[in-house]
């Protein structure tokens, strides 16, 4: 089956830096059979280019494929957080889904958060460090599945931090206290950031307005 999609070049985003276009098509072609995609330039007839396939690749630690910015994000290794806990303490501290979040970099699936199509007033706290995270005024609707912000409660709240797992360039989102995994964020957000901070349900605790903050992750 072959796809004609008519685009200018400058509307097309490489995913994957390491693999050349046709590279990648064909190693999709060789595992399902199917042709790969071309492109159709209007300014040039019949000129053909094979089109970069977003394979949408169903892997728990990613939330969408989205091209990342990784203009604030450090390097993970060596990094000291203040809040230090052993294995164990953690285990116990956090539930089962939250430390598969939190400290195994989990993601939970799309849809099935509950912080995910919730818009009341309040405060998003980490389920780890149990610090401010994210305020209800900055939390919008993204469509994706995962609880989406467009900006930190501060910027001191978290760290951004490469991520280039699986063939993906992406930045992660941890608690800047604790060091947990929070989830990613992408360049595809609303105005005034155009950032989609894209976090798991399981490792936010929300307090309503006026609420007192968590004193525990559980």
């Amino acid at each position: 089956m072959i796809m004609g999609i008519v685009l200018n070049p400058e509307d097309i985003a490489l995913p994957f830096s390491f693999l050349t276009v046709r590279g990648y098509i064909n190693k999709i072609y060789e595992a399902t059979g199917y042709q790969y995609p071309y492109i159709i330039y209007k300014k040039s007839i019949m000129r053909l280019l094979s089109l970069c396939l977003f394979a949408l690749l169903i892997i728990s630690n990613s939330c969408t494929f989205a091209q990342t910015s990784k203009n604030e994000a450090t390097k993970k290794m060596d990094r000291k957080y203040t809040m230090q806990l052993t294995d164990a303490e953690w285990k116990t501290r956090l539930t089962k889904d939250q430390y598969y979040i939190l400290r195994q970099q989990g993601t939970e699936p799309a849809g099935s958060g509950k912080l995910d199509n919730f818009y009341q007033k309040g405060t998003y706290y980490s389920a780890a460090s149990l610090q401010p995270l994210f305020s209800s005024e900055t939390k919008f609707k993204s469509g994706t599945g995962w609880p989406s912000f467009y900006a930190p409660i501060s910027k001191d709240a978290v760290i951004l931090i490469e991520d280039n797992k699986y063939g993906m360039r992406r930045v992660e989102v941890v608690d800047s206290k604790s060091g947990s995994h929070l989830g990613h964020v992408f360049d595809d957000g609303p105005k005034p950031t155009g950032q989609r901070f894209c976090m798991n349900s399981a490792a936010l605790i929300f307090v309503a307005e006026g609420g007192k903050p968590p004193v525990a992750s559980k």
